[in-house]
Protein backbone atom coordinates (compact mmCIF):
# COMPACT_ATOMS: atom_id res chain seq x y z
CA UNK A 1 0.00 0.00 0.00
CA UNK A 2 1.21 3.47 -0.88
CA UNK A 3 1.71 5.76 2.13
CA UNK A 4 -0.26 9.16 1.93
CA UNK A 5 1.87 11.91 0.43
CA UNK A 6 3.26 14.18 2.83
CA UNK A 7 3.59 17.61 1.70
CA UNK A 8 5.91 19.07 4.71
CA UNK A 9 8.01 16.49 4.31
CA UNK A 10 8.31 17.02 0.92
CA UNK A 11 8.53 20.44 0.86
CA UNK A 12 11.51 20.12 3.26
CA UNK A 13 13.21 17.88 1.48
CA UNK A 14 13.23 19.92 -1.65
CA UNK A 15 13.94 23.22 -0.07
CA UNK A 16 16.97 21.82 0.81
CA UNK A 17 18.02 20.21 -2.07
CA UNK A 18 17.85 23.52 -3.62
CA UNK A 19 19.81 24.85 -1.35
CA UNK A 20 22.81 22.27 -1.90
CA UNK A 21 22.17 22.37 -5.50
CA UNK A 22 22.80 26.41 -5.37
CA UNK A 23 25.72 25.42 -3.15
CA UNK A 24 27.60 23.33 -5.91
CA UNK A 25 26.49 24.80 -9.36
CA UNK A 26 27.27 28.58 -7.94
CA UNK A 27 30.98 29.55 -8.02
CA UNK A 28 32.90 29.81 -4.81
CA UNK A 29 33.14 33.34 -3.13
CA UNK A 30 37.02 32.19 -3.29
CA UNK A 31 36.58 32.39 -7.34
CA UNK A 32 38.19 35.36 -8.64
CA UNK A 33 37.30 38.72 -8.66
CA UNK A 34 36.15 37.57 -5.00
CA UNK A 35 33.95 40.26 -4.60
CA UNK A 36 31.81 39.83 -7.19
CA UNK A 37 31.00 35.76 -6.41
CA UNK A 38 30.49 36.86 -3.18
CA UNK A 39 28.09 38.99 -3.85
CA UNK A 40 26.38 36.54 -6.35
CA UNK A 41 25.57 34.29 -3.32
CA UNK A 42 24.69 36.76 -1.22
CA UNK A 43 21.78 37.55 -3.86
CA UNK A 44 21.35 33.60 -4.65
CA UNK A 45 21.28 32.37 -1.30
CA UNK A 46 19.98 34.96 0.96
CA UNK A 47 17.05 32.82 1.73
CA UNK A 48 13.45 33.64 -0.31
CA UNK A 49 10.83 31.07 -0.68
CA UNK A 50 12.51 29.19 -3.49
CA UNK A 51 9.09 28.62 -5.46
CA UNK A 52 10.48 28.34 -8.80
CA UNK A 53 12.61 25.37 -7.86
CA UNK A 54 10.38 24.11 -6.08
CA UNK A 55 7.80 23.72 -9.02
CA UNK A 56 10.56 22.69 -11.54
CA UNK A 57 10.64 19.55 -8.78
CA UNK A 58 7.12 19.15 -8.35
CA UNK A 59 6.88 19.02 -12.17
CA UNK A 60 9.29 17.03 -12.98
CA UNK A 61 8.15 13.71 -10.64
CA UNK A 62 5.42 14.11 -13.26
CA UNK A 63 7.69 11.82 -15.43
CA UNK A 64 11.19 10.65 -15.58
CA UNK A 65 13.60 13.37 -15.17
CA UNK A 66 16.91 13.36 -14.46
CA UNK A 67 17.50 14.54 -10.90
CA UNK A 68 21.22 16.04 -12.24
CA UNK A 69 18.73 18.15 -14.90
CA UNK A 70 16.38 18.66 -12.59
CA UNK A 71 19.24 20.63 -9.96
CA UNK A 72 20.06 22.58 -13.45
CA UNK A 73 17.06 23.59 -13.92
CA UNK A 74 16.05 24.74 -10.27
CA UNK A 75 19.46 26.51 -9.71
CA UNK A 76 19.03 28.09 -13.39
CA UNK A 77 16.13 29.75 -13.00
CA UNK A 78 16.70 30.92 -9.45
CA UNK A 79 19.80 32.99 -10.79
CA UNK A 80 17.57 34.48 -13.31
CA UNK A 81 14.69 35.40 -10.52
CA UNK A 82 17.86 36.22 -8.41
CA UNK A 83 19.31 38.53 -10.86
CA UNK A 84 16.20 40.46 -11.74
CA UNK A 85 15.14 41.07 -7.82
CA UNK A 86 18.72 42.50 -7.73
CA UNK A 87 17.88 44.71 -10.70
CA UNK A 88 14.30 45.78 -9.53
CA UNK A 89 15.98 47.06 -6.55
CA UNK A 90 18.48 49.63 -8.09
CA UNK A 91 17.79 53.44 -7.86
CA UNK A 92 17.06 53.44 -11.65
CA UNK A 93 14.30 50.94 -11.05
CA UNK A 94 12.30 50.57 -7.91
CA UNK A 95 14.91 52.20 -5.21
CA UNK A 96 14.50 49.35 -2.67
CA UNK A 97 16.88 49.48 0.32
CA UNK A 98 15.51 45.30 1.51
CA UNK A 99 15.37 42.67 0.44
CA UNK A 100 14.46 38.82 2.20
CA UNK A 101 14.69 40.98 5.58
CA UNK A 102 18.16 42.25 4.41
CA UNK A 103 20.03 45.08 2.78
CA UNK A 104 19.94 45.00 -1.27
CA UNK A 105 22.89 43.95 -3.13
CA UNK A 106 23.53 47.65 -3.85
CA UNK A 107 23.24 48.69 -0.10
CA UNK A 108 25.61 45.70 1.27
CA UNK A 109 28.26 46.24 -1.68
CA UNK A 110 27.60 49.06 -4.61
CA UNK A 111 25.37 50.04 -7.31
CA UNK A 112 27.92 48.45 -9.99
CA UNK A 113 28.61 46.00 -8.14
CA UNK A 114 24.78 45.19 -8.61
CA UNK A 115 24.81 45.71 -11.99
CA UNK A 116 27.23 43.27 -12.08
CA UNK A 117 25.60 40.44 -9.73
CA UNK A 118 22.70 40.90 -12.08
CA UNK A 119 24.66 40.10 -15.69
CA UNK A 120 26.73 37.26 -13.90
CA UNK A 121 24.00 35.76 -12.76
CA UNK A 122 22.04 36.04 -15.82
CA UNK A 123 24.93 33.83 -17.43
CA UNK A 124 25.28 31.60 -14.99
CA UNK A 125 21.83 30.31 -15.22
CA UNK A 126 22.08 29.28 -19.49
CA UNK A 127 25.87 28.60 -18.34
CA UNK A 128 24.24 25.73 -16.30
CA UNK A 129 21.93 24.39 -18.49
CA UNK A 130 24.04 24.27 -21.32
CA UNK A 131 26.55 21.93 -18.82
CA UNK A 132 23.26 20.22 -17.50
CA UNK A 133 23.43 16.38 -17.38
CA UNK A 134 20.80 15.17 -19.71
CA UNK A 135 19.78 14.83 -23.39
CA UNK A 136 20.68 17.51 -25.99
CA UNK A 137 17.69 18.17 -27.15
CA UNK A 138 16.42 18.45 -23.65
CA UNK A 139 19.14 21.03 -22.54
CA UNK A 140 18.47 22.91 -25.45
CA UNK A 141 14.57 23.44 -25.40
CA UNK A 142 15.36 24.34 -21.22
CA UNK A 143 17.64 26.69 -22.92
CA UNK A 144 14.83 28.16 -25.16
CA UNK A 145 12.06 28.11 -22.82
CA UNK A 146 13.75 29.92 -20.00
CA UNK A 147 15.79 32.42 -22.55
CA UNK A 148 11.90 33.09 -23.52
CA UNK A 149 10.35 33.64 -20.16
CA UNK A 150 13.01 36.02 -18.92
CA UNK A 151 13.47 38.38 -22.05
CA UNK A 152 11.51 41.45 -24.34
CA UNK A 153 9.01 39.03 -24.37
CA UNK A 154 8.14 37.44 -20.89
CA UNK A 155 10.37 39.15 -17.54
CA UNK A 156 11.81 42.38 -18.83
CA UNK A 157 9.14 43.22 -21.13
CA UNK A 158 6.64 42.82 -17.90
CA UNK A 159 9.12 45.19 -16.16
CA UNK A 160 9.17 47.64 -18.93
CA UNK A 161 5.25 48.03 -19.22
CA UNK A 162 5.42 48.43 -15.47
CA UNK A 163 7.90 51.14 -15.13
CA UNK A 164 6.25 53.00 -18.07
CA UNK A 165 2.71 52.51 -16.15
CA UNK A 166 3.63 54.57 -13.46
CA UNK A 167 1.76 57.40 -12.59
CA UNK A 168 -0.81 56.01 -15.36
CA UNK A 169 -4.14 53.69 -15.08
CA UNK A 170 -4.57 50.43 -16.82
CA UNK A 171 -7.50 48.49 -17.37
CA UNK A 172 -7.88 44.96 -16.30
CA UNK A 173 -6.41 43.51 -19.30
CA UNK A 174 -3.80 45.64 -19.28
CA UNK A 175 -2.69 44.56 -16.45
CA UNK A 176 -3.39 40.58 -16.54
CA UNK A 177 -0.65 41.23 -19.38
CA UNK A 178 1.79 42.98 -17.52
CA UNK A 179 1.61 40.69 -15.03
CA UNK A 180 1.83 37.76 -17.27
CA UNK A 181 4.96 38.87 -18.30
CA UNK A 182 6.84 40.24 -15.35
CA UNK A 183 5.55 37.35 -12.57
CA UNK A 184 3.70 34.53 -14.59
CA UNK A 185 6.27 33.89 -17.24
CA UNK A 186 9.07 32.78 -15.42
CA UNK A 187 6.60 30.81 -12.41
CA UNK A 188 5.21 29.27 -15.42
CA UNK A 189 8.60 28.50 -16.90
CA UNK A 190 9.69 26.94 -13.55
CA UNK A 191 6.62 24.12 -14.37
CA UNK A 192 7.92 23.72 -18.19
CA UNK A 193 11.51 22.92 -17.26
CA UNK A 194 10.34 20.71 -15.08
CA UNK A 195 8.07 19.09 -17.77
CA UNK A 196 10.48 19.26 -19.97
CA UNK A 197 12.73 17.18 -17.85
CA UNK A 198 10.41 14.47 -17.03
CA UNK A 199 9.51 14.45 -21.35
CA UNK A 200 6.14 14.80 -20.98
CA UNK A 201 4.00 15.19 -24.13
CA UNK A 202 2.41 17.54 -25.57
CA UNK A 203 -1.08 16.94 -23.89
CA UNK A 204 0.52 16.91 -20.53
CA UNK A 205 2.89 20.32 -21.17
CA UNK A 206 -0.94 22.05 -22.35
CA UNK A 207 -2.06 21.05 -18.80
CA UNK A 208 0.80 22.43 -16.98
CA UNK A 209 1.27 25.43 -19.31
CA UNK A 210 -2.69 26.01 -17.99
CA UNK A 211 -1.77 25.55 -14.50
CA UNK A 212 1.37 27.62 -14.30
CA UNK A 213 -0.12 30.09 -16.09
CA UNK A 214 -3.66 30.41 -13.56
CA UNK A 215 -0.52 29.64 -10.98
CA UNK A 216 1.86 33.04 -12.12
CA UNK A 217 -1.48 35.14 -11.91
CA UNK A 218 -2.89 34.60 -8.30
CA UNK A 219 0.85 34.69 -7.50
CA UNK A 220 0.94 37.92 -8.48
CA UNK A 221 -2.20 38.99 -7.19
CA UNK A 222 -1.28 37.45 -3.35
CA UNK A 223 1.73 40.03 -3.81
CA UNK A 224 -0.64 42.79 -4.99
CA UNK A 225 -2.58 42.31 -1.51
CA UNK A 226 0.97 41.58 0.63
CA UNK A 227 1.87 45.39 -0.38
CA UNK A 228 -1.11 46.76 0.53
CA UNK A 229 -2.08 45.05 4.17
CA UNK A 230 1.79 43.33 5.04
CA UNK A 231 4.41 45.16 7.10
CA UNK A 232 7.61 45.58 6.31
CA UNK A 233 8.70 42.78 8.51
CA UNK A 234 6.53 40.50 7.16
CA UNK A 235 7.34 41.02 3.85
CA UNK A 236 10.93 40.72 3.93
CA UNK A 237 10.88 43.96 1.61
CA UNK A 238 9.60 47.66 2.03
CA UNK A 239 5.90 47.53 2.64
CA UNK A 240 3.39 49.66 0.20
CA UNK A 241 5.82 50.41 -2.21
CA UNK A 242 3.33 50.41 -5.08
CA UNK A 243 0.82 52.80 -3.76
CA UNK A 244 3.85 54.82 -2.86
CA UNK A 245 5.29 54.69 -6.37
CA UNK A 246 1.53 55.39 -7.46
CA UNK A 247 1.73 51.85 -9.65
CA UNK A 248 -1.39 50.00 -11.13
CA UNK A 249 -2.07 46.94 -8.91
CA UNK A 250 -5.14 44.57 -9.00
CA UNK A 251 -6.05 46.36 -5.42
CA UNK A 252 -5.75 49.70 -6.93
CA UNK A 253 -7.91 48.80 -9.92
CA UNK A 254 -10.32 46.27 -8.63
CA UNK A 255 -10.15 46.81 -4.75
CA UNK A 256 -8.95 44.33 -1.72
CA UNK A 257 -12.30 41.81 -2.05
CA UNK A 258 -12.35 41.45 -5.63
CA UNK A 259 -8.18 40.83 -5.72
CA UNK A 260 -8.74 37.89 -3.22
CA UNK A 261 -11.58 36.00 -4.81
CA UNK A 262 -9.64 36.06 -7.91
CA UNK A 263 -6.25 34.93 -6.31
CA UNK A 264 -8.92 31.99 -5.00
CA UNK A 265 -10.70 31.47 -8.54
CA UNK A 266 -7.11 31.17 -10.21
CA UNK A 267 -6.11 28.83 -7.28
CA UNK A 268 -8.83 26.66 -8.79
CA UNK A 269 -7.67 26.65 -12.13
CA UNK A 270 -4.70 26.01 -11.77
CA UNK A 271 -5.34 22.99 -9.84
CA UNK A 272 -8.08 21.77 -12.03
CA UNK A 273 -5.55 21.75 -14.87
CA UNK A 274 -4.16 18.67 -13.21
CA UNK A 275 -6.63 16.15 -13.32
CA UNK A 276 -4.87 14.01 -15.69
CA UNK A 277 -2.04 13.20 -13.66
CA UNK A 278 -3.78 12.08 -10.53
CA UNK A 279 -2.16 11.74 -7.83
CA UNK A 280 0.97 12.30 -8.84
CA UNK A 281 0.60 15.97 -9.34
CA UNK A 282 0.07 16.28 -5.27
CA UNK A 283 2.87 18.08 -5.04
CA UNK A 284 1.89 21.12 -7.63
CA UNK A 285 -1.89 21.08 -5.99
CA UNK A 286 -0.11 21.89 -2.89
CA UNK A 287 2.43 24.73 -4.33
CA UNK A 288 -0.83 26.56 -5.78
CA UNK A 289 -2.43 26.38 -2.11
CA UNK A 290 0.64 27.81 -0.52
CA UNK A 291 1.17 30.39 -2.72
CA UNK A 292 -2.45 31.78 -2.61
CA UNK A 293 -2.27 31.60 1.44
CA UNK A 294 0.74 33.22 1.92
CA UNK A 295 0.84 35.93 4.56
CA UNK A 296 -2.16 34.22 5.97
Amino acid sequence: MTSAFQFQEWLSAHSTRTESALESLLDSDQTTPKRLHEAMRYAAQGGGKRIRPLLVYAAGSLGDAKVEALDAAAVAIECIHAYSLVHDDLPCMDDDDLRRGRPTVHKAYDEATALLVGDALQTRAFEILANAQCEVDVRLFMMSSLAAASGSRGMAGGQAIDLDSVGKKLDLAGLKQMHAMKTGALLSCAVQLGGIAAHLNPTQMTCLKNYSQALGLAFQIVDDVLDATADSQTLGKTAGKDAANDKPTYVTLMGLDYAQKQAKQLQAEAIASLEIFGSKAQALQDLALLVVSRGK
